[in-house]
């Protein structure tokens, strides 16, 4: 295990910058996650702390050394690809203990290694089969396997699961949670999807275009994003907003009045942005009025599509309501909820 820091790391092509100077610190057995849009620089930036990218400016330190120019094999990282990059001729055992054989590992410390990381999979009953006769889960169970047997400072995983089918991908994140609270590894593990940030790390970094929009815990980030990007990133439905202006008696926009918590007051005459999560806004008689326009029924809630004012929102209810497309309902959000965003660089309002 080991702590990795991040300085001003940045990376470059030519001219063309795609990380603008990142600062990370990552602690002794923390499991961080980067996430964001395609194309915001995560897989790079993972890319160069396994060395298979080179750093165009900043420091990366392992476990006390500064790395930027030691090759991958020498940086004690193992890394789970989106891919399972396994040896089809080989057997389960064997891909296990390959990069311990490359490395001149003896066979019984060998043997004892790939038993020891099969024992955690749930692979004992595997290990003579070969990856053809293997399902997505356990293949990527194997390629896990691969990475655990060299008992790295730091494992890295680029959005491992994204091969894999829906349900499968809720039980593989679980089974990667539970793998790293076994092992307390340092592990660095990237996504596009927010959920499994949300639900796996112990500190999410939100990306976009290369710079860092936050840092923190998942709730932390659910509750107080910093601006209106990463409050459109994180949740699922996505946080709805309203653009308007700050009034004495509530939030104006396109001609109704939203009601907003007491302490908005010291920005009123300001123009804003108002964020409501779905899940807060609530169905009450003495409500805004919202015409329906898709209703989702998903067991356990219902999602509603409707518009407000001359906005597009979505809610979602613990109430089974029976509505169809073109029904008026009445809406009202939950004043403690409600998130302020400058209008112009999107920033929190306090």
């Amino acid at each position: 295990m080991a702590q990795v820091t991040l300085s001003n790391i940045r990376k470059s092509y030519g001219s063309v910058n795609v990380i603008h100077g990142v600062d990370l610190g990552i602690n002794d057995g923390e499991f961080v996650v980067l996430v964001g849009p395609s194309g915001c620089g995560k897989s790079t930036l993972l890319r160069m702390i396994a060395g298979l990218e080179t750093i165009s400016g900043g420091t990366l330190d392992i476990g006390g050394r500064i790395v930027n120019d030691l090759d991958p094999k020498d940086r004690d990282i193992a890394m789970v690809f989106q891919s399972y990059a396994l040896y089809p001729h080989m057997t389960v055992a064997t891909n296990m203990g390959f990069s311990l054989e490359h490395r001149g590992g003896s066979k019984a410390e060998i043997t004892e290694r790939v038993n020891w990381a099969a024992g955690i999979l749930g692979l004992e009953s595997l290990l003579q089969r070969y990856p053809r006769q293997l399902s997505g889960g356990q293949r990527q169970r194997v390629a896990m396997g691969r990475a655990i047997v060299r008992n790295p400072q730091v494992f890295l995983f680029d959005e491992p699961l994204s091969n894999l089918d829906a349900k499968l991908r809720v039980v593989m994140r679980g089974e990667i949670k539970s793998l790293h609270q076994k092992l307390k590894t340092t592990t660095v593990y990237v996504t596009h999807d927010q959920v499994e940030a949300m639900t796996m790390a112990d500190r999410i970094v939100v990306l976009n275009g290369g710079r860092v929009e936050q840092i923190g815990a998942p709730l932390d980030l659910y509750d107080r994003p910093a601006n209106r990007f990463v409050a459109g990133f994180i949740g699922s439905p996505s946080m709805n907003f309203l653009e308007g202006t700050i009034a004495p008696d509530g939030f104006a926009t396109g001609g109704l009045t939203v009601p907003l918590p007491a302490e908005a007051q010291r920005h009123v005459g300001r123009p804003a942005i108002f964020g409501i999560r779905p899940e807060h806004l609530r169905l009450d008689p003495a409500g805004i009025p919202a015409e329906v326009l898709l209703v989702e029924p998903m067991g356990a809630e219902t999602q509603i599509t409707m518009r407000l004012g001359d906005t597009q929102v979505i809610g979602v209810f613990r109430e089974r309501v029976a509505l169809s497309p073109g029904a008026v309902i009445k809406v009202i959000p939950d004043a403690a909820a409600v998130h302020l965003f400058d209008a112009d660089g999107g920033q929190r309002l306090e």
